[in-house]
């Protein structure tokens, strides 16, 4: 299944605010985003783009030929070392899991099929979800479940995942799926699994401190007037963005030394934008989408 791109057209009238300019794709996914943003440049504009998945990159060097477009491996915290003394006009976060990442069984991302319980958006790097269950305490456990995926039955689920490995390890998303089902019942149209699936991904990925330095660095990366917009998918993500660019506030990640304070230089452009209904219906795994965008003063 091929990934479809969440609020393309609004997010890109935003962005492109001059078509001769030069914008960077910070998550390139499978480059639904980046081939529009190319489509509408002039020819002297420019596109460069970042993922941290090894498969993206090889999907854009193959499926990409446009000499106006570059990619580069690496994760958009590491954002100012990998275009250092560059300026874009604009910037794109399209944050969350590529739909081809849940549909590939083989990444672990989903609890729809079976495969290796393994998350990790670079595969080069990192432990895994497989690790981080089997080796981890039972409240290790239950406070990622239920601080990165909002799950209430988290003690429940974490108990139950001990009690498994006491015999044998976890290995694939089928083992943590019928923990889970072991535990709560399927009510409504979400899967008891969603919750669990979220939090450990989150963990393993570490996907809320990564976006944190993201932000702490795109100032000094943007033209006067540039332009970032992001698209968020779950309230965690959309908490920290929008505290991030709230007026007088200071962001301080624990480990940017205190003289590099980025000063808040942005202004609101567009608040808060979900998905029309329309769109939610030909792309129901958009409905949690929520796009905000600011400009450097």
């Amino acid at each position: 299944m091929l990934h479809v791109p969440v609020l393309l057209e609004e997010s890109l009238d935003f962005l492109l605010n001059d078509l001769s300019g030069t914008y960077l794709d910070l998550t390139f996914g499978r480059g639904s985003h980046s081939q529009e943003i190319l489509n509408r440049l002039s020819s002297s504009g420019k596109l460069c783009a970042v993922d941290r998945d090894v498969e993206a990159i090889t999907y854009g060097q193959l499926n990409i030929h446009d000499e106006r477009f570059s990619i580069v491996h690496g994760n958009y915290s590491e954002v100012k070392t990998l275009f250092y003394g560059q300026k874009f006009h604009g910037v794109l976060l399209d944050l969350g899991t590529c739909s081809t990442h849940l549909d590939n069984h083989s990444r672990g991302f989903s609890f729809q099929g079976d495969g290796p319980l393994d998350m990790r958006m670079d595969t080069t790097k990192g432990f895994s979800a497989a690790d981080f269950l089997n080796k981890s305490s039972e409240k290790e456990i239950s406070d990622v479940i239920y601080k990165y995926g909002d799950e209430k039955a988290s003690r429940k689920i974490a108990k139950a995942i001990i009690e498994f490995r006491s015999s044998r390890l976890l290995k694939s998303t089928g083992d943590l799926v019928k923990i889970v089902e072991s535990i709560l019942q399927r009510t409504g149209r979400t899967h008891p699994a969603t919750k669990t699936f979220q939090g450990i991904r989150i963990h393993v990925n570490n996907e809320l401190e990564h976006l944190e330095l993201a932000l702490a660095q795109l100032s000094e990366l943007l033209t006067e007037n540039g332009v970032i917009v992001i698209i968020s998918f779950h309230s965690l993500e959309d908490r920290i963005v929008k505290n991030f660019f709230k007026p007088d506030v200071q962001f301080l990640p624990k480990d940017i030394p205190i003289n590099n304070i980025v000063t808040q230089e942005f202004k609101c452009i567009k608040k808060k934008l979900k998905p029309s209904a329309e769109e939610i219906k030909r792309n129901p795994r958009s409905r949690s989408a929520v796009m905000r965008v600011f400009s450097k003063a």
